[in-house]
C-alpha cells in the first residue's frame, strides 16, 4: 500500500487553493493537503508550534513568495529575513 503525500500548500488567494484541490483529485498520487495562508503559519505548522503541534512534516511543500505577514522569501530563510 501506497504512503499518502503530506502536501503544505503556503498560499493566501482562495482560488489558488481552489485550484491546486482540483489539481490534486484528478492525481493518481494519495495526497492528504494541509493549507496555511500566510508566513506565520506556515513556519509555525513546519516548527510544529502552537495550534500545529500535532502537524504532520510535510513531505512537500507548495510556497507562494508573496505572502502577508512573512512572505515567502522569509519562511525559506526560516522567519529571519
Amino acid at each position: 500500500m501506497m504512503k499518502r503525500l503530506a502536501l503544505l500548500l503556503v498560499e493566501d488567494n482562495q482560488g489558488d487553493i481552489v485550484l491546486v484541490r482540483e489539481a490534486l483529485k484528478a492525481s493518481p498520487v494519495q495526497v492528504s493537503l494541509h493549507v496555511v495562508t500566510d508566513g506565520e503559519e506556515a513556519l509555525a505548522f513546519i516548527r510544529q508550534q502552537g495550534l500545529y503541534a500535532q502537524a504532520v512534516q510535510p513531505d512537500l511543500i507548495l510556497l507562494d513568495l508573496n505572502l502577508p505577514k512573512q512572505n515567502g522569501r522569509a519562511v525559506l530563510a526560516g522567519g529571519h529575513a
